[in-house]
């Protein structure tokens, strides 16, 4: 099979190069440009296991030769540039040796029956990207991440996911009249009131699908959001600590949700 075309960028001063520069190196730079970058061959190869389509796919000069054909020929367009160039665009502790540039998907709609996640201002990027992993793992597909959560496609978000916002419908920078429109309950996490996570589990009383609400890193959810909860959990801690990570606590929430729910031919972790 024939090598697939390519575009040689040898400056570091060329344009397109430093809008990748900006899409790697800022957090909300994808908003303006409408496209985000993600770098790395576990990243790239979890889009095309999802059937994403990158626009663009850019390789290092020593990489090129060596790529897969699949990665080579699945971007409208290859760029290859020196080493040196990539690893002064990438932010990654090893410098990576490819990328993919998207489009950014279009705005959705909030689909009212589906199995959620609400984020209400999480704001550590770490946190969101994992709990975008632990509601992809979980079947939770549906993420409305309200105004003033980590931007859900910037790079560290990105990296967090590890591959899993290719497999669920975002919806950003939403109101709280969005979650008005959900017809599944709302499930609302605290650390100081409600039932205990294993009891209503044992009693199956955890609804699914649901909504699960996870609210800011040191403020909680905030109270208008708590009022239109159908449950309140908060996580039983022997251990007496004053509260868990926002991101484990999802994790731990999430899987109670769906595992309460699995039939007995799908393997409980």
């Amino acid at each position: 099979m024939s090598q697939a075309p390519f575009l040689l960028i040898s400056s570091r001063d060329n344009a397109f190069l430093k809008d990748l520069r900006r899409l790697s190196q800022d957090s909300t730079a994808y908003r303006k440009q409408g496209r985000f970058w993600v770098e790395g061959e576990h990243l790239c190869a979890a889009a095309l296991a999802r059937r994403a389509k990158p626009v663009v796919a850019i390789f290092s000069e020593s990489f090129w030769p060596v790529a897969p054909s699949a990665w080579t020929r699945a971007a409208n367009k290859n760029i290859v540039i020196a080493d040196t160039l990539f690893a002064d665009i990438g932010v990654l502790d090893s410098p990576a040796s490819v990328g993919f540039v998207f489009e950014l998907p279009p705005p959705r709609a909030v689909q009212p029956k589906v199995a959620s996640v609400i984020l209400d201002r999480v704001q550590d990027a770490g946190n969101v990207g994992s709990i975008l992993r632990s509601a992809s793992a979980f079947g939770f597909t549906q993420i409305i991440a309200l105004k003033g959560t980590a931007a859900l496609w910037s790079p560290k978000v990105l990296r967090a996911g590890m591959g899993a916002h290719w497999g669920l419908q975002l919806i950003e920078g939403a109101e709280l009249a969005q979650v008005l429109q959900l017809t599944v309950p709302i499930v609302v996490t605290s650390s100081h009131q409600g039932e205990y996570l294993h009891q209503a589990q044992h009693g199956n009383a955890l609804p699914m699908p649901c909504a699960w609400a996870l609210g800011h890193e040191g403020q909680g959810v905030d109270a208008e959001l708590e009022a239109m909860a159908s449950l309140k959990i908060r996580i039983a801690q022997p251990g007496g600590e004053e509260s868990l990570n926002v991101a484990a606590a999802a994790a731990i929430c999430l899987h109670a949700s769906a595992s309460q729910h699995l039939s007995p031919a799908v393997p409980r972790l």
